[in-house]
């Protein structure tokens, strides 16, 4: 799937959920290690902000048994660990 700055918050919350099955047990991420680099510079930094978000709500209840939350980096994006 080719990712770029038309496509839907849906649509790129689902590859984020998919990409989780590469992430090993104990391994700290943020979203942005869900995407390649270049597909991540692609999105618009205003659905990133709101891709962040529905993550967080993700991790906090449905995938709660999945992916905990943890502190945030300096540049203010949330860590999270895969369980």
């Amino acid at each position: 799937m080719k990712i770029d700055a038309n496509t839907s918050l849906e649509t790129l919350f689902k590859v984020a959920k998919d990409t989780l099955q590469d992430v090993e047990p104990d391994q700290t991420f943020i979203v942005r290690d869900l995407f390649r680099g270049f597909e991540w510079n692609r999105i618009a930094k205003g659905n990133r902000t709101k891709l962040g978000a529905m993550f967080l709500n993700f991790a906090e209840n449905e995938g709660h048994k999945l992916i905990k939350s943890g502190s945030k980096t300096p540049q203010n994006q949330q860590r999270y660990t895969k369980l």
